[in-house]
């Protein structure tokens, strides 16, 4: 995704860190890039806004149940092998779901 016009930072560095910077985990100076990239990338920040939206969503809908540890670990392990470009196996993916 992308408006085709240059940017500091490109609309990939942003795509990919877009959670990191939704829940406040990046440094001042990368937040400042993104917002930034924001103003001048309609796209980008339409997709931002999208994600914000569901963002909370889910927080009202389940923003009091606790998120045990081992599940936590293991959605973001996934998240990092898809990120990676690796499939993850299809019988993972049922046993995590069943768990």
């Amino acid at each position: 995704m992308s408006c085709g016009e240059p940017h500091e930072t490109d609309c990939s560095e942003v795509l990919d860190h877009l959670y990191e910077f939704l829940d406040h985990e990046m440094p001042d100076s990368d937040c400042t890039k993104f917002e930034v990239h924001f103003e001048e990338c309609s796209p980008c920040l339409e997709k931002y806004g999208l994600e914000q939206a569901v963002k909370k969503l889910v927080k009202r809908c389940c923003g009091s149940d606790d998120v045990p540890t081992d599940l936590r670990a293991k959605v973001m392990g996934r998240i990092d092998l898809i990120r990676s470009g690796q499939v993850v196996p299809e019988q993972d993916v049922t046993a995590t779901a069943q768990e």
